[in-house]
């Protein structure tokens, strides 16, 4: 199958958590099939955890990556996200996009960690 480009569709996540506010950029993006993408997220206030989920037309978010360190940065096949020494900022950037990297990517943020460990690894509903 040929795939003359690849689109990418960025959604803008308005998340409210006790008035605070999360802002992702770009709002939506297209590009073509190879080239790299960066999403950033920022917030008023700061949160131990940041989070970056995809989600598929007609699927569950699906959980990327999660960031629990400030500078963190992690490092999964091709993607690449790192959580700001604020705690108020994430990036996450794709290298050599592919069509099945075509969805919508939003990121959450989270006061506290959760006091059980997280059983979800992939997807989370």
């Amino acid at each position: 199958m040929l795939f003359e480009g690849l689109l990418i569709i960025l959604w803008m996540q308005l998340t409210w958590v006790s008035g605070q506010q999360l802002h992702q950029s770009p709002q939506s993006l297209s590009i073509q099939e190879g080239e790299a993408v960066s999403m950033t997220c920022n917030s008023s206030s700061t949160f131990n955890i940041f989070l970056w989920y995809k989600q598929d037309p007609g699927e569950t978010p699906v959980l990327l990556i999660t960031l629990y360190k400030s500078d963190e940065l992690i490092r999964n096949g091709k993607l690449t996200a790192q959580l700001g020494g604020t705690r108020k900022d994430s990036f996450l950037n794709i290298s050599s996009s592919e069509p099945d990297d075509t969805g919508t990517y939003f990121c959450a943020g989270q006061h506290s960690a959760p006091q059980v460990p997280a059983a979800c690894t992939q997807t989370c509903s």
